[in-house]
């Protein structure tokens, strides 16, 4: 069978490529089957090992890979060596008399590692196999040819500062694409090219570790780190890659507050206000976020009740601000003791604490020129009404707190006393009234008075409320000012009316009125008055017989007084008013009934009876426009056809039996006959020229002729509605009277013989009696004179 051919091939680099093919021993062995059949063991192949051919070869010759050799081969040249499968042909050529195999391309192991062929021996002359096929492989034997690379690169790791030596950071890997099962061309050994002594790498894994205690990140934050893969196991001539990679140091808490300054000195002015800030301070932390958070309190001091502590949420600051006033008279300097803290801790740097600082904050009280202080925050007198000008009201007292003492000087703003009821004494803050006063006009005034020191411009200002005290200078009058209603049939001693009062004055509880009648009509004979002793009275009725004709109204005066110091007294006057009644009292009228008509017309009688003047022309007007659209209709019915008629006869017609004689129906406006009626009253806006028209005459068509004058007409605004022009420009024919005009006649009115009347029937009759008639007159005469 076929079978390799050891070939040793001495390459340029001197490497000695020695394909092998393992023979397969062809043994011939019978064995008996169950009938003592002989069977025979066929006779197997070879069976091909692989063959070797280095890859990137690039030698001026073609690498002899193998040959290939039959054991039919005699070496006459009869055999002929097939070679198919990947690559025959192309990449792998053979040479068919001796066998040889040759690879004509440089080789890439890393595109193609191996190639699997089919090797055949046939007869050179009838291409009939005298081996079956035999498979075999090619392979592709690597050599380092590739660097190792670094596909996921650069790389970026975090690693917590002050970690401890060999924390794991991060793990960098490389890859190589030579073949990793041939020699050590993918054998990786890693190294660090930068970043020591701060960091190493397993020269194996390439995890990179911390190699230094207590790296601190406030000292150095990041670090870059270069990474060396190499191959062939880190040995000389092996190839190399590298990768960048970027290490941050994390923050943790390994620093505690300082305060920049261990004493701070602040002022506040002694006008300052509670909630205004005095100053600021802060404890720097070199930690970021969380860790280098500060919280602060106030711990000591004897200025802790007189002012506060607060922390800005954008800087991070302390804070300190006014809680009290302060004075500079009282105490000028204040002492706090600030603290400043981590409210993070980490357990694991707990031991290098504490994490807290303290500061001391001296804060000294500055003088300042203050206004006046009134020694009462408010102040309320009281003063009776009409007091005379001048009368004191209250005295207000402010003095300065300054170390100086200056003397004060009192004013009251305009503001609060517009209209200028009260006055005060510059020097010694008392007020009087500059006018009597009314306590029914207002009750209290509430004014301010200001306060200023001599040379200066501040001022204080405190309110002063005053009450006006009541006098009892009104007198009562009636609660209601209602008139009082009566009936004519009164009876008397019934009581038409109880009357109260009242009075401007401050009703007290006590107050009381009482009521008379006024002296003039003490004793008048139809009302009295009765107090009823409880601030009201009654009115009687003393007769009957009340007309309201005789008088229909009564005034009756009554005195009333009141219990004040002094006592005030007045007369009101009750209106009394007659009115008519029906049996059971109800008021029916309380006016006089005329008896005689006024002389004169109120105006709404005289706008009522102008208005029915006007609707009346109205009605009238409109009855005469409808008289006049039924006189003079402005649409044409059918049953009101007026027409204009221009008839021309030119010759005679034909009689009944004239079918050829225009009809004048066609003469019909078409608008008309479609019902349009056109207005009458509606005036043309064109005025067209007369067109003269074509003459008649025996060759004209009527027909032609009428329908164009219909159209002109019907065209025509100027022209009157529904003229018709009937012109008979020829004698109709078929009539049985023949012709009627005596144009044509040639014969005298005594030649006519008009017997043949006589046989035309009644309708004739007449006609034949005239002429008959006149025919026999006329013999007569004829007679007479010829006798």
């Amino acid at each position: 069978g076929l079978k390799p051919v050891v070939v040793i091939t001495s390459l340029v680099n001197g490497v000695a490529f020695v394909p092998v093919g393992h023979l397969s021993l062809h043994r011939h062995r019978q064995r008996t089957g169950k009938e003592g059949q002989v069977l025979h063991r066929s006779k197997r192949g070879w069976v091909w090992n692989q063959f070797f051919v280095i890859e990137e070869y690039t030698g001026p010759d073609p690498v002899l890979v193998g040959r290939l050799h039959s054991d039919v081969d005699s070496g006459v040249g009869n055999i002929k060596y097939i070679l198919s499968g990947e690559g025959a042909g192309t990449i792998f050529v053979i040479d068919d008399k001796t066998g040889n195999i040759h690879a004509t391309k440089t080789l890439d192991r890393e595109e193609q590692a191996q190639y699997t062929l089919t090797a055949q021996a046939v007869d050179r002359d009838t291409n009939k196999p005298l081996e079956p096929p035999s498979e075999f492989i090619v392979k592709v034997q690597d050599i380092n040819d590739n660097p190792p690379e670094f596909l996921h690169g650069p790389y970026y790791a975090r690693v917590p500062e002050m970690s401890n030596v060999g924390t794991s950071v991060v793990q960098v890997t490389a890859t190589d694409a030579d073949d990793p099962t041939y020699g050590n061309s993918a054998r990786l050994v890693y190294s660090i090219l930068q970043g020591q002594p701060y960091f190493s790498v397993e020269s194996q894994t390439g995890i990179i570790r911390t190699a230094l205690p207590n790296m601190d990140r406030e000292a150095r934050q990041e670090y870059d780190v270069v990474i060396q893969a190499k191959d062939m196991g880190g040995h000389m001539g092996g190839l190399s890659g590298t990768t960048q990679v970027k290490i941050t140091l994390t923050d943790v808490n390994d620093n505690p507050p300082k305060f920049p300054q261990s004493v701070y000195s602040m002022s506040v002015s002694e006008d300052k206000v509670p909630g205004e800030e005095v100053g600021r301070l802060k404890a720097k932390d070199p930690d970021l976020g969380d860790n280098g958070m500060v919280s602060y309190r106030l711990i000591d001091g004897d200025g802790l009740s007189m002012f506060e502590l607060s922390t800005d949420s954008e800087t991070r600051e302390a804070v300190i601000k006014l809680k009290k006033h302060v004075d500079f008279e009282t105490k000028r300097s204040y002492t706090l003791k600030v603290e400043g803290s981590n409210p993070y801790i980490d357990p694991q740097y707990i031991a290098w604490g504490p994490y807290k600082d303290e500061a001391t904050i001296k804060i000294s009280v500055e003088d300042a020129d203050e206004p006046p202080v009134f020694v009462a925050a408010s102040y309320t007198f009281e003063v009776e009404e009409n007091a005379p000008e001048g009368t004191a009201v209250g005295r207000v007292h402010a003095k300065d707190t300054d170390v100086a003492n200056n003397p004060v000087r009192y004013m009251i703003p305009l503001y609060t006393d517009i209209e200028q009821f009260f006055r005060v004494n510059p020097e010694d803050g008392m007020i009087t009234t500059t006018r009597p006063l009314d306590r029914e006009a207002q009750n209290w005034h509430n004014i301010s008075v200001s306060a200023t020191e001599i040379g200066h411009h501040q001022d204080t200002k405190v309110r002063v409320d005053i009450r006006v005290k009541d006098v009892n200078d009104n007198p009562p009058e009636f609660a209601t000012n209602n008139e009082v209603l009566m009936c004519e049939t009164v009876m008397p001693g019934r009581v038409i009316e109880t009357v109260s009062a009242v009075d401007k004055d401050e009703m007290a509880h006590r107050q009381h009125f009482t009521f008379s009648l006024a002296p003039e009509v003490a004793h008048n004979h139809n009302f009295s008055l009765k107090d009823n002793r409880d601030s009201t009275a009654s009115v009687y009725v003393l007769r009957k017989g009340f007309s309201r004709l005789t008088q229909d109204v009564y005034f009756l005066p009554i005195k009333i007084n009141d219990n004040g110091v002094p006592a005030m007294t007045s007369t009101n006057t009750l209106t009394i008013r007659v009115c008519s009644c029906d049996s059971r009292d109800t008021i029916l009228s309380c006016n006089v009934e005329p008896y005689v008509l006024p002389p004169g017309l109120s105006t709404g009688a005289l706008i009522a009876i102008l208005a029915c003047i006007v609707i009346l022309l109205a009605i009238v007007v409109l009855f005469v426009a409808l008289r006049r659209q039924k006189k003079e209709p402005l649409i044409v019915f059918e049953e009101e056809d007026i027409r204009e008629n221009i008839i021309t006869y030119d010759d005679e017609g034909g009689g009944e039996e004239d079918t050829e004689a225009f009809d004048i129906a066609t003469l019909q406006n078409p608008d008309g006959a479609n019902g349009f009626l056109p207005r009458k009253d509606i005036k043309p806006e064109l005025q067209f020229s007369i067109r003269p028209g074509p003459a008649a005459a025996n060759s004209v068509d009527v027909d032609d002729f009428i329908k164009t004058r219909i159209a002109e007409a019907d065209g025509d605004p100027t022209a009157p509605p529904y003229d018709s022009i009937q012109i008979y420009g020829y004698e109709g024919r078929g009539s049985l009277a023949g012709s009627l005009s005596s144009l044509e006649s040639v014969t005298t009115e005594s030649d006519l013989d008009y017997d043949y009347l006589q046989s035309w029937g009644p309708r004739f009759k007449k006609l034949a009696d005239l002429y008959g008639t006149k025919d026999c007159f006329m013999n007569d005469g004829d007679d007479e004179d010829d006798s």
